[in-house]
């Protein structure tokens, strides 16, 4: 595993080293000895997946809050996303900055998100499936949105009209959210 440092303090793309012959493909897509080695000490919880019919469909920017917090490692493992990384630490120096990194069951990379950061991804092939594990279990109670256009965060998502959630519809804007983390 190939660990790829971002413009964002402690989010990381993953690159798996594939073993490949004319039968398929096999990598290896979590190791807690290779994370470990990488110097990304986070023990996973939970296991999520996630499927989306439709090129499109957005969904986000999520996140929990407090003690409930999740740091994320999410693959895509059929069809192609952008996926969308949002510091919403007050204290760091890259608070309001995001990233957008392409994912794909083709390339197989991975990217961790640490907590303290709103997640979303737009899917911009049909039938896309996300596998993702997190660090702490979820809790309804402490899930949060913040509006995937919100001018304070300005996430170019390209043109189009995007497939939303109603949760997503509604959430509010980040200065009307209780999201921020110290």
């Amino acid at each position: 595993m190939e660990k790829i440092v971002t413009s964002l303090d402690g989010v990381f793309i993953i690159e798996p080293k594939v073993f490949g012959d004319e039968r398929g493909w096999f990598y290896e897509s979590y190791s807690a000895g290779e994370f470990k080695r990488l110097g990304i000490d986070t023990v996973f919880v939970q296991d999520n997946r996630s499927f989306s019919a439709t090129k499109g469909t957005l969904r986000g920017l999520h996140c929990q809050r407090g003690d409930a917090a999740q740091a994320k490692l999410v693959s895509c493992t059929r069809g192609e996303i952008i996926d969308v990384a949002v510091d919403i630490r007050f204290s760091s120096p890259t608070f309001l900055k995001h990233i957008a990194v392409s994912l794909s069951a083709a390339n197989k990379r991975m990217l961790y998100i640490p907590r303290g950061f709103l997640h979303g991804f737009l899917t911009v092939s049909d039938d896309v499936e996300l596998l993702y594990k997190a660090d702490n279990l979820y809790s309804p109670a402490d899930d949060r949105s913040v509006r995937f256009d919100d001018p304070a965060i300005g996430i170019d998502w390209g043109e189009g009209d995007f497939i939303l959630s109603q949760k997503d519809k509604n959430a509010p804007f980040l200065k009307d959210s209780d999201v921020l983390f110290d």
